[in-house]
């Protein structure tokens, strides 16, 4: 019988998901911080956008590179938003981020290759390199400071091989966002090495303290930044998997061709839907960042009040747990929560090495399950330190 490459029979799996599985299949309640998924709906216009989408049966096959209306809509956002100018042309559709982040990926690295991820980083960014026959290689994010890239220590990571550095700011899973300063450092060192930077700004709008700076808009960005964003959590979109890719024409042009081989097209009614998000009020979006800086507020509050070590986070909505050694490993501390607390957060391991010891907690929730469960891991904390 054939067998399975181990680059995929063996590829880990995330231990949010894991946690999600327990969670789904506890005889009673959990209360679930584990997962970054909005607990609102979409706004009504998006909806209504894709019920008159469907209605008119729109239900066939789009262009690879997505309608030229959602494309228009991005390249407007992105000037409006993020700063970055850049045509329609230059823009893809992607099935979610996700898909985005992939192609872009093996779009642009030779198996063998090496790309640099962050430490603790979403895990999603190994899988991916793995599957790619891609080497990922770890520079660490460091408490001591504050959680922002050495890069003269990155500079010592590059080799001959190394092809694209990934970047994440706001952060999951520690909330933190880089300033201009470090997204300057990120292209000087990617200039000078010849690398791509892939920028995952999925967060974009769920900023708190400070402005979310993408590397594309820094001085040689333009020539080598690739940046993916998502409605998932601006939108409320995530089961909608509508995302897109912005960068220099010919990447986009590669990406657009690599379509039809991994997904063909976007959802045509979901794309009308992101059409509305984008063309129609933002009020959504205000209300959703302010209802995320509550929770922070609150989650804080408790931290503080129950003597848990924590990240203020900046942005993004979790809340980053550096409970230290004495929990010992991460994914078995998380499945005692669920067991015996009856909550469920994602284990810090499952982001890096440099997530042992520590736990992410997500804001996705009611302030009164955020509030309780907060409450629950520090009896449990507190408990394990005593015994």
């Amino acid at each position: 019988m054939p067998t399975v490459p181990t680059r995929t029979s063996e590829l880990p799996r995330s231990g949010i998901r894991v946690v999600m599985d327990l969670a789904w299949a506890s005889a009673k309640p959990v209360l679930r911080l584990e997962a970054g998924q909005p607990d609102v709906a979409p706004p009504d216009h998006v909806l209504e956008a894709m019920r008159e989408s469907i209605a008119r049966k729109e239900t066939g096959y789009t262009p690879n590179a997505g309608l030229p209306a959602l494309r228009e809509a991005c390249a407007a956002k992105l000037a409006r938003v993020n700063g970055i100018h850049r045509s329609p042309e230059q823009i893809v559709i992607s099935t979610g981020s996700m898909e985005g982040l992939l192609s872009a990926v093996l779009g642009l690295c030779e198996p063998g290759d090496e790309v640099l991820i962050p430490d603790p980083g979403w895990p999603n960014y190994a899988m991916v390199c793995r599957l790619g026959s891609l080497r990922g290689v770890a520079y660490p994010l460091r408490p001591e400071n504050d959680y922002r890239p050495d890069l003269d220590e990155v500079d010592a990571l590059v080799n001959g091989r190394t092809r694209m550095v990934i970047v994440n700011s706001p952060s999951n899973p520690l909330g933190t966002v880089w300033d201009d300063e470090v997204m300057s450092g990120w292209v000087e060192l990617a200039e000078r090495h010849d690398l791509w930077v892939l920028s995952d700004e999925c967060y974009d709008e769920i900023v708190f303290d400070a402005d979310a700076t993408s590397p594309a808009v820094v001085d040689g960005g333009d020539e080598r930044v690739v940046a993916v964003h998502s409605f998932s959590k601006t939108y409320a979109m995530t089961g909608l998997r509508v995302g897109y890719v912005s960068g220099p024409l010919h990447v986009i042009e590669t990406l657009t061709k690599m379509q039809e081989a991994l997904v063909a097209c976007v959802n045509g009614p979901a794309q009308r839907g992101a059409i509305a998000a984008l063309e129609g009020p933002q009020d959504f979006v205000v209300a959703m960042r302010e209802r995320y800086r509550r929770r922070r507020d609150l989650a804080l509050s408790v931290a503080r009040e129950t003597a848990i070590p924590h990240v203020v986070p900046q942005g993004a909505f979790y809340l980053w747990l550096p409970l230290g050694a004495g929990i010992g490993d991460t994914m078995e501390f998380c499945r005692r929560l669920v067991s015996d607390a009856k909550v469920a957060v994602a284990p810090g391991e499952t982001f890096g090495s440099n997530g042992a010891g520590a736990i992410r907690v997500s804001l996705a929730a009611s302030e009164e399950t955020i509030d309780e469960g907060m409450r629950r891991i520090a009896s449990v904390v507190h408990a394990a330190s005593l015994s």
